[in-house]
């Protein structure tokens, strides 16, 4: 998730609606273009009816047209018609050219908006409420990465709830009122400390004060085992195959350094070998994913100042106003024990609905056999 919308939608927005209020208040170009010389074009379209109305009745009084006939009134010739007949056809052809002139007038004034009020009045509405269901009530993200495997996996869009933990204004961050705060085992959207452009998705582990701890396998909050039991679990063969992306080679002599198949290939062969544990931490109770020792190549930790593995130890403790996370697919996940600590003023919101799956790919069509709650 390396792209903030609202980069885009709120500066956009904030120009629509500025031109918008300056219209409403002042300028008024859309509303003398919509309704145009209404009025007059009314008045002239009445006075065309009346006068073609008391035109078919001269005629008819004078035995040249019947009104219930399928004659032609266009067509009718008045050259040798009494002198009412022709005062009433010279009412009726004045009506009808002041009729077409005040549509042409109507036309002519609704060219003169200018395109940007145009756009602010068709527009500014739309993303107004756009802004403010995904600034403050719920907001899409598409997970990019396996690192929260198996509760969420690559090609998964899922639900934010942007209010859980407080409102926030879009881009500056800043809580504007205090909901809720962040528990421990909630999944949470955030933006990435070192890269706030950037946000991650991960599970909450530590939280403001708490002192986690990690010895040979067991992860501990404040002195207390989070309480874990390994379990037989059959991971889904379609998203399993997704867990690494197909990469393009960079050397011309060959098509790819991964190909689909070899990414499938791989991914089965880590998913062979992987043991799946069952935590329940807070109110949520979720599956913790390793991996074969053999897969496993330590990585060092800089935060940590060693390097990160199943059977090593850690300790780290919480400080004020920050949160401490981890990925549940433990041995694939870049997280809070490479990086540090999560702010609070970093957090985007809670996930809590996986609503849509999509495999990479334009001609791939999108699935809703996978929606799920986040636990």
């Amino acid at each position: 998730m390396d792209f903030d919308f609202n980069l885009i939608l709120v500066p956009v927005t904030l120009i629509l609606g500025v031109i918008w209020l300056l219209d409403k208040l002042w300028l008024k170009q859309h509303k003398k273009a919509k309704t145009g010389n209404s009025k007059e074009l009314q008045a002239a379209q009445d006075n065309l009816a009346n006068k073609k109305a008391a035109y078919i009745q001269t005629l008819s009084e004078h035995n040249i047209f019947h009104e219930n006939s399928d004659q032609d009134l266009e067509t009718i010739s008045v050259i040798d018609a009494p002198m009412p007949v022709k005062q009433a056809e010279r009412e009726y052809r004045e009506a009808k050219r002041l009729a077409n002139q005040s549509i042409s007038q109507k036309s002519t004034q609704s060219s003169k908006e200018n395109v940007l009020i145009g756009w602010a009045h068709d527009y500014f509405p739309v993303l107004a409420i756009v802004l403010v269901v995904r600034s403050f009530i719920v907001e899409p993200f598409n997970i990019p990465s396996s690192s929260m495997v198996p509760t969420l996996y690559t090609g998964d869009f899922v639900a934010v709830n942007k209010y859980a933990y407080g409102i926030r204004l879009p881009l500056t961050y800043n809580k504007v009122i205090n909901i809720g705060e962040p528990q421990h085992g909630d999944v949470v959207v955030f933006r990435y400390p070192e890269n706030p452009k950037i946000y991650y998705i991960k599970r909450i582990i530590g939280l403001p004060g708490d002192e986690v701890s990690f010895n040979k396998g067991q992860l501990s909050v404040n002195g207390q085992p989070v309480p874990s039991d390994q379990v037989k679990f059959t991971a889904d063969e379609a998203l399993t195959n997704q867990l690494y992306t197909p990469v393009k080679s960079s050397d011309p002599s060959r098509e790819w350094d991964l190909s689909p198949e070899n990414a499938a290939m791989v991914a089965q062969s880590e998913e062979s070998g992987a043991r799946y544990f069952q935590e329940k931490l807070g109110e949520h109770t979720y599956l913790r994913r390793y991996l074969s020792p053999d897969l496993v190549r330590a990585e060092y930790s800089d935060f940590l100042q060693q390097p990160i593995e199943y059977d090593g130890s850690w300790s780290v403790k919480v400080p004020e106003g920050n949160y401490f996370v981890m990925g549940d697919n433990s041995d694939r996940s870049e997280d809070g024990r490479y990086w540090g600590y999560v702010p609070d003023e970093n957090l985007a919101g809670k996930a809590v609905y996986v609503w849509m799956h999509k495999k990479p790919g334009l001609s791939n069509l999108p699935t809703f056999s996978h929606n799920r709650a986040i636990d």
